[in-house]
């Protein structure tokens, strides 16, 4: 039996087809995710609706016509995209990504941004109690921002996410349309305590009028798409973040840590315990309590991009300025330079910066093992924040920098003393994927339980 898993990411629609018998990934294909549209106000980020719908049909007919006895479609896809559409689930609206920060605008000339405004009537309990993530570019934030310029559309509006919609415009009838949690969740209106929206705070955020649509599972099969002719069921999308993790197999008591363009830390829990964390919705009934957005490979890009920046005006191209790095750092035993990598601190303030320098200490090599040293630090810090008493036994490195960059691995390493395991695939939300294409086939009764069908297949002891 197949399935197609389909990942529509912020850079690229990337899909496989999902052997759930060998359990590996088959015909990886990929194409670009649309540019925004040209023209917008400051700070908009929005993208054709039918164009993302085309692309992502492209990847699915391309995947269908080598998948053998295909059995259905399971997506996951960036997180906190919106799109607004009738109870025909057609669009009333662009798609508008969680790059879009229209709500961070001062609001008609006044001190405040609608996303301050409507921060003030959330109290501090409602905070907690929709994951301790809210943010600007979140949906919920959005809609506000929406409502506040009469620019949303009367009659039965439906703030679908971005895959929900996709797959209904995939179906050709949507016979239970609705969100999973990992989505809802990502809209910024989710109640983690009991397991559906916040419907105070969103009546109080005057967007109770909108039609919310009900939770679902990634077992029900919320439509059936006409694909080169044949019909293929269609399984409630998932969030990105819960896909790659349920990709690099995380388990009770690991410490995950993805490390790639974007970085997170993450534990699962059993139950609702607030700290200095946002919990999200997992799988099996757990929950996710992760720090996101910590520095990582886009803040290191920014001085690779420095760094190479003369030799690119001269028209030279590097084969691969990483194993130049990986060899400078590798040369460094210690180094007393310091850099704090937050370039990308949005609307606020940044503390970025490179300090202590001296005329023996700026180099290559001092300067990446400095960052490295910081983000081995900011990893400790993550790590104290999630877990306080240490409750866990094992890190999980996953993403290219941390499989990639030995020398980064062990600077964290030296800050624990635990033993750890290494993600070997680079295609962790592929893999996820399979592991709840599993469920969702009846093959695996939970997530737990396709992890351990999919583990005995290669052994992966901790290092």
């Amino acid at each position: 039996m197949n399935f197609i898993g389909l990942d529509i990411g912020s850079s690229f629609i990337k899909g496989a087809v999902l052997n759930l018998e060998t359990h590996q990934l088959q015909q990886i294909h990929r194409q670009p995710f649309p540019n925004s549209i040209v023209g917008l106000p400051p700070r908009h980020f929005e993208v054709d609706p039918q164009q993302l719908v085309q692309q992502v049909r492209s990847v699915v007919e391309d995947l269908h016509t080598v998948a053998k006895n295909c059995a259905g479609l399971l997506l996951c896809s960036q997180m906190h995209g919106l799109v607004l559409t009738d109870s025909s689930w057609q669009p009333l609206s662009n798609v508008i990504t969680w790059r879009d920060q229209r709500t961070t605008l001062p609001h008609f000339g006044r001190d405040k941004s609608i996303y301050e405004m409507m921060l003030e009537q959330i109290t501090n309990e409602e905070q907690r109690q929709l994951g301790g993530g809210l943010r600007a570019g979140l949906p919920i934030f959005t809609l506000g921002w929406l409502a506040a310029h009469d620019k949303l559309p009367a009659g039965n509006v439906i703030p679908m996410s971005l895959p929900d919609f996709v797959l209904a415009q995939l179906c050709d009838s949507a016979l239970s349309p609705g969100i999973e949690p990992t989505n809802a969740a990502a809209h910024g209106a989710y109640n983690i305590e009991t397991a559906d929206w916040h419907h105070p705070v969103i009546e109080r955020l005057g967007l109770g009028n909108l039609q919310w649509p009900p939770m679902r599972t990634i077992s029900d099969v919320v439509g059936v798409a006409t694909i080169n002719g044949k019909s293929l069921p269609c399984h409630a999308p998932i969030g990105d973040h819960q896909a790659a993790l349920a990709g690099a197999f995380i388990t009770d008591r690991e410490l995950s840590l993805n490390i790639a363009t974007g970085s997170q830390a993450s534990l699962l829990a059993n139950e609702v315990r607030y700290g200095e964390y946002e919990i999200r919705p997992f799988f099996d009934g757990q929950l996710l309590n992760t720090i996101v957005s910590i520095p990582a490979g886009r803040s290191l890009s920014l001085l690779v991009n420095l760094l190479t920046e003369l030799a690119r005006a001269e028209g030279i191209v590097l084969a691969d300025p990483w194993a130049t790095i990986g060899a400078s750092v590798d040369a460094i035993e210690q180094t007393d330079l310091s850099v704090n990598m937050d370039f990308y601190a949005g609307t606020t303030p940044s503390l970025a910066n490179i300090s202590n320098i001296r005329g023996d200490n700026l180099s290559v090599g001092h300067l990446f093992r400095a960052a490295f040293q910081r983000m081995a630090d900011d990893y400790t810090d993550c790590a104290k924040r999630l877990s306080p008493d240490d409750e866990w036994e094992r890190i999980v490195f996953s993403g290219g920098l941390a499989q990639k960059l030995v020398s980064l691995r062990e600077l964290i390493l030296a800050k624990f003393d635990h033993e750890y395991r290494i993600c070997q695939s680079t295609e962790d939300s592929l893999l996820g994927l399979m592991t709840l294409a599993l469920v969702a086939s009846g093959k695996a009764e939970s997530v737990a339980e396709a992890t351990r069908l999919i583990t005995t297949d290669d052994e992966w002891p901790a290092e």
